[in-house]
């Protein structure tokens, strides 16, 4: 896990003008941002990140980080797309959803986060981008049905999300038919 300086914030998502490295946050479960887009195709499906064998290997959202110290929501969500998939968007191009508070305990870890969370519609060919390759294996585009299927059997084969997964699954599905 590479170690960056970010902002804590208190339990109502308010900065507390206190930096502190990603490590110190989760070890002491210091509350903090980070920012998640989704992917999705005008076919109904969603474009999931299967994470490096050296990151927990899971199947995870199409991008996603921690905002670094003194940085936007919105600049880190176009800068963790194109550092994690190598696709450069555009502010214009992520519509933003929802504030999301999550915490949870993983492998040690105290996430206590409030992520900012856009979605993308790309209907481009993915064998096309670049892949950060410390950070994912492999993006397919894949069905709803089947996600929403493999969480209920196997969720321990996704990121730690919970019922997130479903929500965010359920708003693109929405998006597809407005």
């Amino acid at each position: 896990m590479v170690d960056e300086l970010i902002d804590i914030c208190d339990e109502n998502n308010n900065l507390l003008k206190i930096q502190k490295m990603k490590s110190e946050a989760h070890r002491d479960g210091l509350w903090h941002r980070t920012s998640h887009v989704w992917i999705y195709n005008s076919n109904g499906e969603i474009l999931l990140q299967l994470r490096a064998k050296q990151k927990p290997f899971l199947w995870d959202i199409s991008a996603a980080g921690h905002i670094s110290a003194g940085e936007n929501p919105i600049t880190s969500g176009l800068r963790e797309v194109e550092e994690e998939i190598g696709l450069k968007l555009r502010k214009e191009d992520l519509g933003f959803w929802m504030i999301r508070k999550h915490k949870t305990i993983f492998r040690k870890i105290k996430n206590n986060e409030f992520y900012y969370v856009y979605f993308f519609k790309f209907d481009g060919d993915i064998n096309q981008l670049k892949l950060q390759k410390e950070e994912v294996q492999k993006i397919p585009f894949l069905p709803i049905d089947k996600i929403e299927k493999e969480l209920k059997i196997s969720p321990d084969r996704y990121g730690p999300y919970g019922d997130y997964w479903f929500e965010a699954l359920d708003e693109i599905r929405k998006k597809l038919v407005s």
